[in-house]
């Protein structure tokens, strides 16, 4: 709806809203839909349609009035849309005026504006006059607002009637005008006089932060400055003296209070009345946010600006003047915030400034006192200091635009690195505007893309800095040189160990095996230059920057190790009596003397010294750190065992192979000692020892993640069984987790044995207040999930513990879900026991529930009819009654005294009586009246069969002397007279519903309640929750001394609210979305119906009706949406989770503060109360929901949110309703605005950038008539150098919205996740974790595991979610400890926020580098001495995608990002920073995993291509007899490894172990045998593929950019074309090739066909081809469908014939697509395209081998045939250029001639074919080779051509090149298309793809095939109606 018509449309539609006035959720947006240069008008307008129904004329004059100054604001209409507008709303005026004229009172518009300003005044302003808590103040402050627009409006229409203003409105707007300055929109502090008695304000650690900072002692004010009110403070004279912002200012203030004073309270749990800010807390929070600064200035020899002065008083001020300026140089730097070191430079001078001011320092220029550099004007900061910076950002990033390469513009990084030496001081400040910093490369008018003749102007550009990002796989080598040398030095002791001697390992105590394993000093030296040059070659582009002496060390880097590398092999020579091959060789160039062996042990051990030096550091001052990571070394060690063995045989064996009979063709030279062979072999072993460090990692890491998942106690309560039999325990853990510690308890015991047994006391009954804060805990978690429709009210009522504390039962109320169906049970076993008391006894209290039941059913018995009984004489019977009974209890002879059989009889009366009391009407009074005779009778008669109880009840009657007749009156029945029994019962209280409720449960419920809660995600999250409890956690504090958060969420525009549209929309197979998610959630749907009280669908679809009749509010709509919108990935779902944390800091709070009868009473109550109870500022509720303030906001960054609000937008609709639903929700987005420019006279409006935070305007009033217009309102507006947005989008998003939030904890959550009631309330616990210990530093993010909420949906997704799972349990546990790498994966995280925003934020931002900005965000918080954790017992929920397009382009996104990643500095410095163990984590848990993919992939080309060179060379013929060749067993075990890989059981072991700790060993062997046959392996092996070809492209041409991957539905069919535009190149092109090699592999191959092995080794290879090639139709719905395949057939044909061209996209066009996909081409550079051609060469290997093999050249070896074959392609490819250019030329005019050359050229093509075939014998398997042989050759050209395209477009030849590429293309398309449309053909093969997709689905008991097949049956029926 947003851009459709354009703004004609728009005013259109704006108009036919606002007819409807009386239907105000329409009308509304008419004042948000304003253009953004006539900003001014909207709250004009707001006040007209809010006075509307009120008085019509006065909002036609406000509307008129604000026409006017529209025209004022923009006469000649030169913004956007303003003339569509301004004639819209002239049209309405038009329209309106005579109507409203009619119903005018008064008789002028001045009188009547006058009278109705007056009436507004008394009615809204004079009522509210004391507004005392947060609703009012806002009404208020709304009235203040539009009192004050109706007198402008007033005085305008007075001005026109030229009438005088009555004084009395005068003097009462004075009074307005004067508190709408006060009264400004507040966040989250309302710091105005008038609102000191809110509660927030009252809490003394807010107080003693406001008031020092109001303390403005001896500060210098300017002279010019008016003091405009009483409360100035700190920030106001940072304002005067530095120009800030004046939002700026009031965002930082509210920033720096709650920082204080959250601080403050935690040093001092118990605050002094009198309140004064303590130092300690000061302290910490200057400490934190000054860390990072004082480094800087440590690391530059600088002296810190932080002066303090020596009086005491002045300190504290002194601390709060240095924290403002830093928190508003911060709050107002844009996009500098992701340059720390920059901010430091700016901060160094301003500080340095304050403290010149503050001294009294006299300038020596001018001889007066220093003034800022500055000035401080309006927006002096943003215009002179903030501006210049990010004009040098945007420019860059403008370059990066371009596509141009990393190394030729600067990120954020190098900008920010400028800033790391001390030439950053050249800057000066004032800044000079010729620094080098400044100078922007040669302009861009002169910018050439191709040749270097770069103008001069290059010169001056600083270049990058430091780190230059080149694509290269280089990098990967570079980052991580310790660890390659470590594995190439292996690797040449084990073969020099297995070449000599005996070949076993202990051979190496030999003494000349020794000797010559001493080389790999040599090797290491050369690998060390190797190193050295690198570095000088990668960072040749940074050298303009580099200073001299960082150039020398590089320079002598290379010399020394050149140096090394000559010095080594000389002394090593020398070592030898009579040396070796090339010791010899080096002997001879110099002179022959004697043998000194000890000169090379002494080269070895001073080249050795700076590596032991390292080695003794890194011991002993970190023996712990030593120990954490010895386990490292045993996985070591076992490596280097399992590598030795295989690698000792095949050695020996081929290279002493020494035959010479080979079948040579002529060409091939001889080669020494078969080297080819040995290549060819050995090749795929070593690059499989390169790889297989992986697998062993993937088995370490599931081992030990196991156990320490074990030993945390994961899975313990794993089903609701276990559950069950540890309930009783749980109260225990309820009160010793969540509840704050009294000062008396204990605090927990650590160690060993507190690890392996965690009891918690059970709670005794008598302990009121612990069962009473467990109900409340308990109770609240079972409410979230009904609201969440996970359970039906009956469950609820079964899994709920009473609120209401009944004290007359002294015992436990234990959930009826426990106690269900243990009465009855209890009611048989007693009227079966005949007698026997103490067997009766113990056989109830065996079961502890039971017993529990019987004793809790008995006294509720007691008192509900000692509460009903109320005459005297009934009282006298039943106490009798009941103390007899309790005699015989007491004694123990209960059963034998009394007869039990009757016992089931008196319990149906007593259930008959409950459902009376549930029911409660008058006129069953009779019925219960009887109901007591009854039970009476049976009591006395069956039961207790004792004589004097009937005469006491006879006595009662009057007894038996008196025979005849007694008059009616004096009849006495018991319990029949009118007071006898208190029923119907008035008043009903919730506590007496909720008790007869559950008696009624317990007596009836016959069935045992085990499957409750039947839903599955609700076992799954109350067992999961209850099994945490049990885990290790940090006590909870009192939620005032908690830590406090903020929660972060960037939104961009994705869905917040699925519309009624939306839902029912059908797609092509007549799915809708609501009937999806009826069908997948079909038990959630019976419950939504219920939940809205409808008992079918089809009473709510009436009902819906209905509603859509009567015009009124849509409740059921809106619900109706808000379900299904719950069950998608929207921003409603994620802002109801995460408002989960304030509904459970609520709770706690009450928890915290409540006294014992309050809590008696129950947080139910007060919730039910508090509409009458938020009245008094002090209550309960009030002061609960201040603390909440205090500790926890919500900012959603909705980056686009004011252009959707301008342009009516259905999104911004739905975020105002999330506004308005949660008060305390607040939006940031950035807002552009068009001023009219007022320099320059031109039409042009200049567009302003706005950072800006909304609240919603009026939190909903429960009693008044008023409709309320939904609106929101401004908080801060901060001004923006200019867009926001320059690099990846993500976190410039989260940047620009970081200031507003607050607290000290910073939780980043992304649009897809999802958060639960019952794990918000541990938040407090986790953050305790940041005053824990782990390790030696303290932790700046704490890492928590994710639930991943997308499983269910189809196979795919199941596996895709259980990948996940995976990864971020189990293999993040292992990450953070032992391994110490766990970086920032997304989003739960909660960062230390203070660390974070002084060191960058959390994340980066530059373009490309940053492509996967979370994880830099952890690279940088450990480069910077963070540390991060990963804790296990809370969790978030998160979405997935979940069909294979979306899985694949979601890989592909991370698969780029982890190629840019490789480049990167961070990496780099990563590698070198971290010690050796800690580096091999790092590389094999990032970029390392992709790199070993890449070399799986890359092993199976180099076998195939090895074997393809044996093959066709003839040496596999004659080597055939060797061992080496026929039986290689190490090359099986190598290629076994490496299809291990392949297959993706890396991936299922760690998976098996997470799902068998959580959920069962036998659960696991199931779930993995089930994707075994859902064939899993199909899709690990193609993600492989998707992995290694998006990793491997980044690094070689880039072109990665951030994939939307679209988080909807999915389940609906993907097009043929799609598919193959998405995997051609990534997937269908690879297979093809290998199929190509597997197949001239088959048709000549000759060696070991039988043998099992080469078996296994092609099969694994024939599945990656098989799988790359199909399995995109195997996993696409419906993808065997006859129907669908012949529609795919037909778009396919489309897609591929249609032309490209400009503004095509490549959906359409198969040209415009093929051009797309080489767009990486454009930017590789040199070596890219160097490196593309050199790979393209191989495909000219078949053409050259093979044509030896056909039978016509059989006898010739010549080079010739070679030759030859050249010239047949040339001339196939001459004819198809004729054919083509005749075409175009002859086609028209010389039609028939044109025909008969085509003829011609057919006939002679077949008459060369049959002389071919006559004369030399040219066969059928001639043509196939010929065809094998040429097709590659074909592509191979192709390839080439287009890694050339600037010269291939020169020469013309690019047409032909993109005819004979759609040839291909086309080619392949048939090839995949026939196989799947053959198997179309089948009905079953359909039906079993079905199955095999959503297994998890039927198994649920789904329609899939009705959400496939659809409603179409239904759809035809409803037609023929």
């Amino acid at each position: 709806m947003s851009s459709r018509g354009g703004s004609d449309q728009q005013s259109q539609r704006r108009i036919t809203r606002t007819q409807t006035a009386g239907n105000l959720g329409e009308s509304i947006f008419d004042s948000e839909v304003v253009p953004s240069s006539l900003v001014e008008i909207a709250p004009i307008l707001r006040v007209a349609n809010e006075i509307e129904s009120d008085n019509p004329r006065v909002a036609y004059l406000c509307r008129f009035y604000a026409f006017e100054k529209a025209h004022r604001l923009d006469p000649t209409s030169s913004g956007r849309g303003v003339r569509q507008f301004k004639t819209a709303l002239l049209q309405r005026l038009e329209r309106e005026n005579d109507p409203t004229l009619m119903g005018r009172v008064k008789k002028s518009d001045a009188r009547e504006m006058q009278s109705f300003y007056q009436h507004y005044y008394k009615k809204y302003i004079q009522a509210l006059q004391n507004a005392a808590d947060k609703a009012d103040r806002a009404r208020l402050t709304k009235a203040y607002q539009t009192a004050n627009v109706l007198f402008e409006v007033l005085k305008a229409v007075n001005m026109t009637q030229s009438v005088e203003v009555d004084p009395q409105i005068l003097e009462a707007h004075d009074k307005v005008a004067k508190k709408t300055e006060i009264y400004v929109p507040y966040n989250i502090l309302p710091l105005d006089p008038d609102s000191a008695n809110q509660a927030i304000m009252r809490y003394p650690e807010i107080q003693a932060a406001v008031l020092a900072l109001r303390n403005t002692r001896g500060l210098p004010w300017p002279k010019d400055y008016k003091k405009k009110k009483d409360d100035e403070d700190i920030l106001d004279w940072l304002q005067a003296m530095f120009g800030f912002q004046k939002d700026n200012v009031a965002n930082q203030r509210e920033h720096l209070i709650l920082l204080l004073a959250n601080v403050h309270i935690r040093q001092f749990p118990k605050p002094d009345q009198q309140p004064k800010l303590d130092d300690r807390a000061l302290t910490e929070v200057m400490k934190k946010l000054f860390k990072n600064y004082r480094k800087w200035c440590k690391y530059l020899d600088r002296q810190s600006s932080l002066w303090l002065p020596t009086i005491q008083q002045e300190v504290q001020q002194r601390k709060l003047l240095y924290m403002g300026l830093y928190l508003l140089i911060w709050g107002e730097a844009a996009n500098l915030r992701f340059m720390p070191e920059c901010l430091c430079y700016i901060y160094h001078h301003m500080a340095f400034e304050l403290y010149g001011m503050l001294a009294g320092n006299v300038s020596p220029m001018t001889g007066e006192n220093v003034k800022p550099a500055y000035g401080g004007e309006e927006e002096a900061f943003l215009r002179k200091v903030v501006s210049p910076i990010y004009e040098v950002i945007a420019k860059e990033a403008e370059r990066s635009k371009r596509g141009s390469k990393h190394s030729q513009w600067r990120n954020y990084d190098d900008l920010n690195e400028y800033f790391w030496s001390v030439d950053c001081f050249r800057l000066g400040w004032p800044m000079r505007a010729d620094a080098d910093f400044f100078c922007l490369p040669f302009d861009q008018l002169q910018f050439v893309k191709n040749g270097d003749n770069r103008p001069a102007g290059k010169e001056r550009w600083m270049g990058k800095i430091n780190f230059v990002e080149i694509r290269s796989f280089w990098h990967v080598f570079r980052s991580f040189d310790r660890m390659w040398s470590f594995f190439i030095l292996c690797l040449q002791v084990m073969i020099i160990v297995a070449w000599n001697g005996s070949g076993q390992p202990s051979s190496i105590f030999n003494s000349d095996v020794f000797k010559k394993s001493l080389t790999v000093f040599i090797t290491a030296a050369i690998l060390k230059l190797g190193q050295a040059v690198l570095d000088v070659i990668l960072s040749w582009k940074a050298r303009r920057s580099m200073s001299s002496h960082v150039k020398l060390r590089y320079i002598l880097k290379v010399v020394s190790a050149a140096a090394w590398v000559i010095v080594l092999p000389v002394t090593y020579a020398y070592s030898w009596d009579n040396p070796p091959g090339f010791a010899q060789t080096i002997k001879s160039w110099f002179s022959q003397s004697s043998s000194s062996p000890s000169l090379f042990i002494l080269a070895v051990v001073v080249y050795l010294s700076p590596n032991m030096l390292a080695a003794i550091l890194f011991l002993f001052p970190f023996i712990r750190r030593f120990l954490e990571r010895s386990n490292y070394r045993i996985v070591m060690l076992m490596m280097w065992w399992s590598q030795i063995k295989p690698l000792v045989g095949p050695t020996k064996a081929i290279m002493n192979v020494k035959i010479r009979n080979f079948q040579w063709h002529e060409f091939f030279p001889r080669a020494k000692d078969n080297l080819g062979v040995v290549i060819a072999l050995w090749a795929p072993i070593i690059l499989v020892y390169f790889m297989d460090t992986q697998i062993w990692y993937a088995i370490f890491s599931t081992l030990f993640g196991g156990i320490y998942g074990a030993f945390r106690r994961l899975g313990e309560i794993r089903t609701l069984g276990m559950l069950r039999s540890r309930f009783q325990s749980l109260p225990g853990a309820f009160n010793a987790c969540l509840i704050p510690l009294e000062k008396t308890e204990q605090t927990k015991k650590k160690g060993l044995k507190a690890t392996l047994s965690r009891n918690f006391a059970e709670i005794s009954p008598n302990k009121e207040k612990e069962a009473a804060r467990f109900a409340q805990l308990w109770n609240k978690i079972i409410t979230s999930f009904r609201e969440e429709d996970l359970i039906n009210n009956r469950e609820m009522g079964l899994l709920l513990v009473p609120y209401w504390a009944d004290r007359d039962l002294d015992l436990i109320q234990w959930p009826p879900f426990l106690l269900a169906s243990k009465i009855p049970i209890a009611l048989d076993m007693a009227k079966d026991s005949n007698g026997k008391d103490r067997e009766l006894k113990k056989r109830i209290q065996t079961d502890n529930y039971m017993y529990c039941a019987v004793r809790e059913c008995y006294a509720s018995f007691r008192n509900i009819i000692k509460f009903l009984v109320q005459g005297a004489r009934e009282k006298e019977v039943i106490d009798y009654i009941f103390s007899e009974v309790d005699r015989h209890i007491e004694a123990g002879d209960l059963i034998t005294e009394y007869r039990m059989s009757a016992l089931p009889g008196l319990s149906e009366h007593f259930v008959k009586l409950i459902k009376y009391l549930l029911d409660n009407k008058q006129e069953d009074r009779d019925q219960v009246v009887i109901l007591f005779q009854d039970m009476l009778e049976v009591m006395t008669r069956d039961i207790m069969m004792e004589d004097h109880i009937s005469s006491l009840v006879d006595s009662i009657h009057g007894g038996s002397g008196h025979e005849g007749m007694t008059p009616l009156d004096q009849q006495y029945q018991l319990f029949a007279s009118s007071g006898a029994i208190k029923f119907p019962i008035h008043p009903v209280t919730e506590a007496w519903k909720e008790k007869i409720n559950r008696l009624d449960l317990l007596l009836t419920v016959k069935e045992s309640a085990m499957d409750v809660p039947s839903n599955l995600d609700a076992r799954r999250r109350i067992s999961f929750f209850s099994n945490s409890l049990f885990m290790n956690m940090p006590t909870a504090p009192k939620v005032r001394n908690m830590f406090s958060f903020s929660v972060l969420t960037p939104y961009y525009t994705e869905d917040v609210l699925f519309s009624l549209h939306d839902l029912e929309v059908e797609n092509e197979d007549g799915v809708s979305i609501l009937f999806y998610l009826q069908k997948i959630f079909p038990d959630e749907w019976s419950n939504f119906l219920e939940r809205v009280k409808c008992r079918n669908e089809e009473e709510f679809r009436m009902k819906l009706q209905k509603e859509e009749e009567l015009k009124g509010p849509k409740e059921l709509e809106e619900e109706l949406r808000l379900w299904a919108s719950y069950r998608g990935q929207t921003l409603t779902k994620t802002v109801r989770g995460m408002m989960y944390y304030r509904k459970a800091l609520e709770l706690q709070a009450f928890l915290d503060m409540a006294h014992d009868e309050d809590l008696m009473e129950g947080y139910k109550a007060v919730e039910l109360n508090m509409e009458d109870n938020s009245k008094g500022e002090r209550s309960l509720w009030a002061q609960c929901q201040a603390v909440t303030d205090m500790k926890f906001t919500y900012v959603v960054s909705c980056q686009q949110y004011g252009i959707h609000k301008r342009s009516g937008d259905t999104r911004a609709q739905d975020i105002l309703k999330l506004l308005t639903t949660y008060p305390s929700l607040r939006v940031a987005y950035v807002d552009e605005v068009e001023e009219p420019s007022k320099e320059r006279p031109k039409k042009i409006n200049q567009k302003v950038y706005y950072s800006a935070l909304v609240k919603a305007a009026l939190p909903k009033s429960s009693n008044s008539s008023d409709p309320v217009q939904i609106l929101d309102q401004v908080i801060y507006k901060i001004k923006l150098p200019g867009p926001a947005i320059l690099g990846e989008g993500k976190p410039e998003n989260q940047n620009h919205a970081i200031i507003f939030t607050r607290g000290e904890g910073l939780q980043t959550i992304d649009m897809n996740q999802d958060n639960y009631m019952e794990e918000a309330l541990k938040m407090r616990n986790l953050l305790q974790e940041f005053l824990e210990e782990h390790g030696v530093r303290p932790p700046t993010i704490l890492g928590l595991r994710e639930h991943i909420f997308t499983g269910s949906v189809s196979s795919l997704a199941w596996f895709m979610s259980n990948q996940e799972t995976s990864f971020v349990t189990i293999g993040q546990r292992l990450l953070a400890n032992p391994l110490k790498v766990r970086f920032h994966y997304g989003h739960p995280d909660v960062f230390d926020r203070l660390f974070h925003l002084t060191r960058g934020g959390v994340s980066k931002a530059s373009k490309n580098i940053n492509l996967s900005e979370d994880i830099f965000g952890g690279f940088n918080s450990t480069l910077r001495e963070g540390n991060v954790t990963h804790h296990e017992y809370i969790q978030v929920g998160k979405g997935r995608d979940v069909g294979l397009n979306q899985i694949s382009m979601f890989e592909a996104k991370i698969a780029n990002g982890n190629g840019e990643q490789t480049l990167s500095r961070d990496i780099y410095r990563l590698g070198h920073r971290f010690d050796f163990f800690r580096m091999l984590s790092c590389y094999f848990t990032t970029v390392g995993f992709y790199f070993s993919t890449l070399i799986t992939v890359l092993t199976v080309y180099v076998f195939l291509y090895g074997r393809l060179y044996l093959v066709l060379s003839g040496l596999e013929e004659g080597l055939i007899t060797q061992k080496a060749i026929r039986d290689n067993k190490p090359l099986q075990v190598a290629l076994a490894s490496q299809s291990f890989v392949q297959i993706g059981f890396l991936m299922a072991l760690p998976m098996l172990m997470e799902i068998g700790l959580e959920r069962g060993f036998r659960t696991a062997l199931s779930d993995f045998i089930l994707m075994q046959l859902q064939l899993a392996p199909v899709f690990f092996t193609f993600s492989l593929g998707t992995k290694t070809h998006y990793y491997g492209r980044t690094l070689l041409h880039g072109g990665a950019k951030y994939r939307p991957t679209g988080r909807g539905f999915v389940v609906f069919h993907a097009k043929f074309a799609e598919n193959y535009r998405l995997y051609s190149r990534s997937h269908f092109v690879k297979g093809m090739e290998m199929m190509l090699l597997l197949l001239v592999y088959q048709i000549f191959g000759h060696s070991y066909r039988g043998s099992v092995a080469y078996i296994f080794i092609t099969v694994s290879m024939w599945f990656m081809v098989g799988t790359w090639l199909f399995a995109p139709f195997l996993f696409n719905p419906s993808g065997f469908e006859w129907q669908k395949i012949v529609d795919d057939w037909t778009d396919w044909n489309k897609w591929i014939s249609n032309r490209g061209g400009i503004g095509v996209p490549p959906e359409k066009s198969w040209e415009s697509w093929w051009e797309e996909e080489q767009e990486h081409l454009k930017y590789s550079g040199k070596r890219g395209t160097i490196a593309e051609i050199v790979l393209a060469l191989r495909f000219f290997i078949y053409q050259y081998g093979l044509v030896y093999h056909l039978h016509i050249a059989e006898k010739t070896k010549s080079f010739l045939v070679y030759g030859i074959s050249w010239l047949v392609i040339f001339l196939i490819l001459f004819v198809m250029k004729t054919v083509s250019v005749g075409r175009r030329r002859f086609s028209a005019n010389f039609q028939l001639m044109f025909r008969l050359i085509k003829g011609l050229i057919f006939l002679t093509f077949v008459s060369i074919l049959v002389t071919l075939i006559a004369l030399p014998h040219m066969t059928v398997q001639d043509i196939i080779v010929c065809i094998l042989a040429f097709m590659p050759t074909g592509w191979g050209l192709l390839l080439i051509a287009q890694a050339c395209k600037p010269m291939v477009h020169q020469a013309g030849f690019w047409g032909s090149v993109r005819t004979l590429a759609r040839g291909y293309e086309v080619v392949m398309g048939l090839l995949l298309f026939t196989p799947v449309a053959f198997l179309a053909w089948f009905p079953f093969v359909s039906e079993f793809q079905t199955r095999m997709l959503f297994n998890q689905a039927f198994s649920r008991g789904l329609q899939i095939s009705r959400i496939l097949g659809g409603q179409r049956k239904d759809r035809a029926s409803r037609n023929k109606e």
